[in-house]
């Protein structure tokens, strides 16, 4: 396609042509175009529209970053960015751009980007005739032997015109004359010369010298010329002229050969003798300076040697003209040309440019992503500028031809920042030469972050060990999350999920520092209301979107020995506890047991018990692990004159420090356990006056609470009962038929619905003897495996539900880790916990009713009987004592099938011990 642009100027040129070739490629649109324009046009001149020409969209121009690749600008041409105008930006000389080259040609590159696309662009610059030939010097003298003979030629010095092609050099002219006439020869590279011709013999003696006007004369419109004054001198005649071997000589050389190698040997003969047979060599006067600048000749021996350097890229031929001349007068000299053939060597590497470079791309590109475009070139001819291109090493790219020698790098596959956050590009191109030579040039592409990592936890669970009563606020332990991203990506921050421990927000216990990850505790834990507990922490980036991931912390409260043991029994009034020692007790004889318990757990709950003061004559021994107090030895009348013994008993946990308590017992000597159980009730009573008096206000209107909601419930029982109308509430209630017997009313409706057998009866066992008129009696055969003494004994029968109560009382004690044993004996405040009574405990109480109505054991129970279709209820008989003393503690009184059997003569302590009943089938 051509297209035509004037220009008002004055300019010789007005026309430019413009050649547009389009080529298109897979991976984008390549075009080249192609423009001209005049030398020394001025600036701003038009050359042409690259856009409109190439059909692009004015109007994205700009959005796709049209421009021109830097390597390729020249100051003579600008482009408008906006509107693809090119233009001239500085005046063109041709002749200084481009020599005497034939053709003048000015390179540039513009591309777009989304999608790239890159344009060649091409002006050739037009040259005009601005240049005159001219002549080295205004004067120009030929000296001609007189007896030159007509047709001698002798060349004139060539003029010079800088312009090339039609406006060149066209032609010489002579002033007319009848001696010479002008023959205008033309070199093989196009340049003209003139040879001097005789035509006429000479004749010094008429005429020494003759004075011509020499022209050069150019092909421009309208010609140009350049005058010089052509001097001939006539000398005297030497009749033989040197002659050469041969007009022309060819000769090869290879380029960069060293300065002094021979390029050939000439050799002239001349027929005459002395000096005019004596040759001098030289080069002619229209050869090049640039031949003279590479090539030098001997005169004497005619050798012509290299001075410069030869360089293939810059001319394969060269043109040597040389001439022989003798030394005699009126020498002609005799002409050769010399033809110096360069043979190219491979001293060229490829060279590489790069005209764009993305400076990073991001890890979601998609393969195939255009990264950089390259160019490479090789200034050698033929194999040796053939050139191989390749990315070294195992890097995610590859290479693609896209135009000529041009070449985009782009994406090989899915990039991944994490595994390498930039790679160097090295490019290499190697050419075909031997030897071969090669290129490189290295590019950093960098690879930019996204977010596709979640913050990984170093751990998925912590376990996290803190010592309770901690100080609030105290750092506890740190969570750590990596994420292999960068900046925003990685940037993580650290909450607690929302959760409760012990119906209250986790946010109550524990804190995170958002930005660290550290734990800290917000209140002083404690190992006895809580153990352990879990909550879940989460590790959240700051990139778009957010990921995130949970890992589990898992506090465990260690235990500090920060709890002293807690005496449970034996327990005593006003801190004493006292327990009775018959003299007729054998060594190893279980006085009592100290039953103790720590809140805290392993090393500082294990209990270890001794003997701290009381015991200097050695008559007790203490075993230290299950604190069973017994007797050393036999009591003697004469070692232990004393009537008691106050024994300090100290309770060691293991813990670090540990902790301790102690607990007082008092030990009497009595003759029996009677007379111990006598005593005790005395010494009680006393106590317990003393005591009294010692009450507080609080603990009288605690009391007095208590009563009035046990009388309320009472009432409520009776008028239940009474509802009932089949069984007599109120004989019920004062016939002390059994130990508990608000049970038989509560669970009269049941009895009538279940009839009872055997199986639920359960004994207890009474410390008395009951005598008398209306007592029954029951064969018991006791089965203790401790003592050998046997006593009538009362027991009252209770059922299974009644089996299951007095079993909590029975192995209370034996629960250290538990306060209920503790609670339970407070239901009275007056109790000693030992079976010591007095006025006013409720134990007392009980003994009272049950021992005036001691004489009726069993009257009371038969309307029950009859109420309840003679039940086995009937065979329970009041627990009443026969001799009006008060009984021992309540728990002495009960055995529960599956507990461990005590010695009979720890009844006093108030172990029970276990009994076999034979009750007949018929009853």
């Amino acid at each position: 396609m051509y297209l035509s642009y004037f220009y008002p100027s004055a300019l010789v040129f007005p026309v430019m042509i413009v050649v547009l070739i389009a080529l298109c490629f897979t991976d984008g649109a390549l075009s080249q175009i192609r423009y001209s324009v005049p030398e020394e046009a001025e600036h701003g001149t038009l050359v042409g529209n690259i856009a409109e020409d190439l059909g692009l969209d004015l109007t994205k121009l700009a959005s796709r970053r049209f421009q021109v690749v830097p390597s390729s600008r020249t100051p003579y041409l600008e482009v408008n960015l906006e509107n693809g105008v090119l233009f001239v930006n500085e005046k063109i000389d041709r002749e200084q751009i481009c020599k005497q080259s034939a053709s003048c040609q000015l390179n540039m590159e513009v591309f777009l980007e989304n999608p790239l696309e890159l344009f060649r662009v091409e002006i050739e610059v037009v040259d005009i005739n601005d240049n005159p030939p001219s002549f080295p010097e205004t004067d120009i003298t030929v000296e001609i032997s007189e007896s030159a003979t007509p047709g001698t030629r002798f060349p004139l010095e060539s003029a010079f015109d800088p312009d090339v092609g039609s406006n060149a050099l066209r032609t010489y002219d002579i002033t007319t004359n009848n001696y010479f006439y002008l023959d205008v020869q033309t070199q093989t590279d196009g340049n003209k010369f003139a040879e001097l011709v005789l035509e006429k013999p000479l004749d010094r003696e008429q005429q020494a010298a003759h004075r011509y006007v020499l022209t050069a004369v150019d092909g421009g419109q309208p010609p140009r010329t350049g005058t010089a004054l052509l001097v001939v001198k006539v000398l005297d005649s030497n009749d033989n002229v040197p002659v050469f071997e041969q007009p022309v000589y060819t000769v090869s050389l290879s380029e960069n050969v060293p300065v002094g190698t021979l390029v050939i040997q000439l050799n002239a003969t001349d027929l005459d003798e002395g000096l005019n047979g004596e040759i001098v060599y030289s080069f002619s006067n229209h050869i090049s300076s640039r031949v003279k600048e590479l090539f030098g000749i001997d005169p004497r021996t005619g050798r012509i040697e290299v001075r410069g350097e030869v360089d293939f890229e810059e001319s394969s031929l060269y043109q040597i003209f040389v001439q022989a001349k003798d030394l005699g007068p009126n020498a002609v000299p005799a002409h050769c040309k010399v033809l110096v053939k360069v043979a190219d060597l491979n001293d060229n590497a490829p060279e590489i440019t790069f005209s764009t470079v993305t400076e990073s791309v991001s890890e979601k590109a998609a393969p195939g992503t255009v990264i950089a475009l390259l160019s490479v070139t090789d200034r050698d001819a033929e194999e040796n500028g053939q050139i191989h291109v390749e990315i070294l090493g195992d890097v995610p790219f590859k290479l693609k031809s896209s135009f000529r020698n041009y070449f985009t790098i782009v994406t090989d596959g899915l990039l991944n920042r994490e595994q390498a956050d930039s790679y160097s590009v090295t490019v290499v191109a190697r050419d075909k030469g031997t030897p071969s030579l090669a290129s490189s040039k290295s590019i950093r592409v960098h690879v930019s972050d996204e977010n596709d990592n979640a913050p990984t936890f170093t751990q998925p669970v912590y376990d996290v060990y803190v010592t309770e009563n901690n100080v609030p606020g105290a750092y506890i332990h740190a969570v750590t999350a990596l994420d292999p991203d960068i900046g925003q990506n990685a940037l993580i921050t650290y909450s607690i999920l929302e959760c409760d421990i012990q119906g209250m927000s986790v946010k109550t216990y524990v804190s995170i520092n958002e930005e660290t990850g550290y734990l800290y505790a917000l209140r002083s834990f404690d190992y006895e209301q809580l153990k352990d507990f879990s909550f879940m922490v989460r590790a959240k980036d700051s990139g778009a979107p957010e990921l995130s991931s949970n890992a589990t912390v898992k506090v465990i409260i260690v235990d500090q020995n920060d709890n002293a043991p807690l005496v449970l029994a034996p327990l005593g009034k006003n801190g004493t506890a006292q327990e009775p020692l018959p003299r007729s007790a054998e060594p190893g004889y279980l006085v009592t047991r100290v039953v103790a318990m720590d809140a805290d757990d392993g090393e500082n709950a294990r209990l270890s018990y001794s003997i701290q003061r009381g015991n200097d004559n050695g008559m007790f021994r203490m075993d230290w692990r299950t604190g069973e107090l017994r007797t050393a030895r036999r009591v003697s009348s004469k070692r232990d004159p004393h009537q008691q013994y106050d024994l300090v008993i100290e309770v060691r946990d293991h813990g670090q420090p540990p902790l301790s308590s102690s607990a007082s017992i008092l030990v009497m000597l009595v003759d029996s356990m009677a007379e111990g159980r006598g005593v005790g009730d005395k010494v009680g009573t006393s106590k317990a006056k003393d005591g009294a008096l010692d009450l507080t206000l609080i603990l009288i209107i605690a009391l007095g609470s208590v009563s009035f909601i046990f009388l309320l419930v009472m009432i409520v029982l009776a008028v239940r009962c009474q509802k009932d109308k089949k069984l007599n509430i109120y004989t019920c209630l004062t016939s002390d038929c059994c130990l508990a017997c608000s049970s038989c009313c509560s669970r009269q409706g049941r009895s009538r619905k279940k009839k009872l057998s055997k199986a639920d009866i359960m004994l207890v066992q009474s410390t008395v003897n009951v005598s008398g008129p209306g007592t029954a009696q029951v064969p018991v055969e006791e089965s203790g495996s401790f003592g050998s003494h046997h006593q009538n004994q009362n027991y009252c029968y209770q059922t299974k539900h009644q089996r299951t109560e007095l079993s909590y009382l029975v192995e209370r004690p034996r629960r250290v880790n538990s306060s209920a044993f503790q609670e339970a004996d407070l239901v009275s405040s007056k109790d000693s916990g030992h079976g010591d009574s007095e006025q006013g405990d409720s134990d007392h109480d009980a003994t009272n009713r049950g021992h005036s109505s001691g004489a009726d054991l069993f009257s009371n129970c038969t309307e029950e009987c009859k109420a309840l279709g003679h039940s086995d209820r009937c065979w329970m008989p009041s627990f009443v004592p026969s001799d009006g003393r008060q009984g021992l503690d309540y728990r002495s009184n009960l055995h529960v099938p599956g507990m461990d059997s005590v010695p009979d003569t720890e009844r006093g302590r108030g172990f029970a011990s276990s009994f076999r009943v034979d009750i007949p089938e018929t009853a």
